[in-house]
């Protein structure tokens, strides 16, 4: 017999934060817990959890008595993954026009970028893309009305109200301010993304010199 899917969804209507978060995480650890053979897919918004169920019965039952279920919450990590990029033009193509368009030194967009600190919330896009929370409201910009066919991978872009890194060459659609040479998904590895949702990332400047001397030999990122 034929399993047909049914998708149900979970909505919050709160801005991402880290108290939203430590929610999510709590209810995707307790359908893995309790419901994993009823599921297909679980998928992780800023906003929403996505849940693909084996058949309808299971969606049913779980959104008709899900609100009487006392979920755990997660306590958020405390590691912060310290990440190299160089922001000069030659790796960050957009970074002169976005600093025009936002009326700001070329310095002074690279010091309010650089000196955040990014929650990770979940992945998508593609294998290893992280979607970061914490990008200051000055930077938040429209993506492109055209993508770029191509971005390199380590790509520190810019989009909406969100910063992230282009794990691999791929089209792209945000507006790329720098270059990592941290490799950021690698397929022979177990896992093949270092990082987790609920860790956070800080940006370190480099100048083109250590850059080019360090995409000769990838570093891994190193915790602060």
């Amino acid at each position: 017999m034929e399993i047909t899917p049914w998708l149900g969804e979970l909505q919050w209507e709160h801005s991402p934060s880290d108290e939203l978060l430590s929610q999510q995480l709590g209810v995707i650890d307790w359908l893995e817990e309790h419901e994993k053979e009823h599921t297909d897919t679980v998928r992780q918004g800023f906003t929403s959890i996505a849940i693909l169920w084996k058949e309808q019965g299971f969606q049913t039952r779980f959104k008709n008595h899900y609100k009487t279920i006392k979920f755990p919450r997660v306590q958020l990590s405390d590691r912060i993954w310290q990440i190299p990029v160089c922001y000069e033009p030659e790796y960050g193509k957009d970074l002169g026009s976005l600093a025009v368009a936002k009326r700001l030194s070329l310095n002074s967009l690279i010091k309010l970028h650089a000196e955040n600190r990014y929650r990770i919330h979940f992945f998508g896009f593609l294998p290893g893309f992280m979607y970061l929370n914490g990008l200051p409201e000055l930077l938040h910009t429209p993506r492109k009305p055209f993508p770029d066919r191509t971005v390199d991978p380590g790509s520190v872009a810019i989009g909406g109200a969100q910063t992230g890194i282009y794990p691999r060459e791929s089209p792209g659609g945000w507006h790329t301010i720098g270059r990592s040479p941290v490799i950021f998904f690698n397929i022979e590895k177990d896992p093949p993304v270092w990082a987790k949702a609920g860790e956070s990332l800080e940006f370190v400047p480099i100048d083109g010199e250590e850059m080019n001397k360090l995409l000769k030999q990838p570093p891994s990122p190193y915790l602060k």
